[in-house]
């Protein structure tokens, strides 16, 4: 059960919609909006996935029903984000009152350049248009990923520079931003972008591959006593727990409510986006410590040469480009510590059959 944050907005007899609702952290925010506010009403938009994948073997839509909990509040959609006719059928809800844009093909190992490109930025620029004609607060999800290999700490507006086609086509979303920040200056544009780092918790099982590190690695050494790292081991990321995740996205929206003229005058250069991690970045051997200590076990490192081209091997959000009252509660030690008993819950699953080793 996630952590109520105590918000100043009150979303009771609002209705909410999230995309990429049966993704990691787009089911993470359905889930705390169902449970404590059961007077609204969510919108829980997802593709699913259809058993395709990519050319990497990757499914091509992340999505899981069992991702998501049934509250008697939730409507489940089925739509495509870069289909206009899916779209469409919004309409028949009602008025929108606040939008968190989580949808994306975030594999930041997929080449098709075109398809990461409609789905990420065209669909984007719909969903944009879909909540001025509500009127309504529009949270959309961009990432770390804009930094690529540039030198951290990682700042809003600096060398921003992805290396891969995920991050570049969450800079072109940022970009945008920017752009219609400038086009509707003193009009209701209520919009704001927010690059998460490394997010891991409860509800990534479903990303397989692409799923944080700590679940691979904690998975890996249950599993085989054995896990695998790049060498050797000394690249660092700034590690976020999904809950600050969530709360993250709550900081963003009373930003909108209660800052929106001032906001507006700080726009021009870098759009509403801010940071969201943790402020600490740690390397992969410091994960694998923890592992050990929490899990109770041994276990050997493996030091792998590192395939990709495009790796990343620092991240480390700047805090002064955090959303406004935004405070992380986990460190890394308490997180992983907080995710144990999942992870643990997931080897068990995998060893009875229930689910498959990725």
């Amino acid at each position: 059960m996630q952590p109520y944050i105590s918000p100043i907005l009150n979303f009771d007899s609002k209705t909410i919609l999230i995309t990429g609702a049966a993704g990691f952290i787009g089911s993470n925010l359905v889930s705390y909006f169902a449970s404590n506010y059961p007077k609204a009403r969510i919108l829980a938009l997802d593709y699913f996935r259809d058993g395709d994948t990519f050319s990497n073997g990757n499914p091509t839509t992340l999505g899981h029903f069992k991702n998501l909990n049934l509250y008697a509040n939730i409507d489940i959609i089925c739509a495509d984000i870069s289909n206009v006719n899916d779209m469409r059928k919004l309409k028949h809800y009602g008025k929108i009152d606040y939008i968190f844009h989580e949808a994306a093909i975030s594999d930041t190992t997929c080449m098709n350049m075109n398809r990461v490109l409609k789905v990420n930025l065209h669909a984007f620029r719909s969903i944009i248009n879909l909540a001025l004609r509500n009127d309504a607060s529009l949270i959309y999800a961009s990432s770390a990923a804009v930094y690529g290999n540039t030198k951290a700490p990682n700042s809003v507006g600096k060398d921003e520079i992805p290396e891969n086609v995920y991050g570049f086509s969450k800079l072109c979303m940022d970009v945008e931003n920017v752009k219609r920040q400038a086009e509707f200056y003193g009009k209701q544009l209520a919009l704001i972008g927010l690059r998460y780092f490394n997010v891991y918790g409860r509800g990534e099982f479903y990303k397989g591959k692409t799923s944080s590190m700590i679940l691979q690695l904690g998975l890996q050494a249950l599993h085989n006593g054995k896990v695998r790292l790049f060498k050797h081991g000394q690249q660092r990321r700034d590690f976020v727990h999904i809950d600050d995740v969530v709360q993250a996205n709550i900081r963003a929206l009373e930003t909108l409510d209660s800052n929106k003229d001032s906001l507006l005058d700080s726009c021009f250069d870098t759009g509403a986006v801010y940071n969201v991690g943790s402020g600490v970045s740690s390397s992969f051997n410091s994960v694998v410590e923890i592992l050990r200590n929490e899990l109770g076990i041994t276990f050997e490192i493996e030091y792998i040469n590192n395939p990709y081209s495009f790796f990343q091997n620092h991240t480390l959000a700047d805090m002064a480009n955090f959303v406004p009252k935004y405070k992380p509660i986990y460190s890394l030690e308490s997180g992983i510590k907080e995710y144990i008993p999942t992870i643990i819950e997931i080897y068990e699953d995998i060893k009875s059959g229930k689910k498959n080793m990725f």
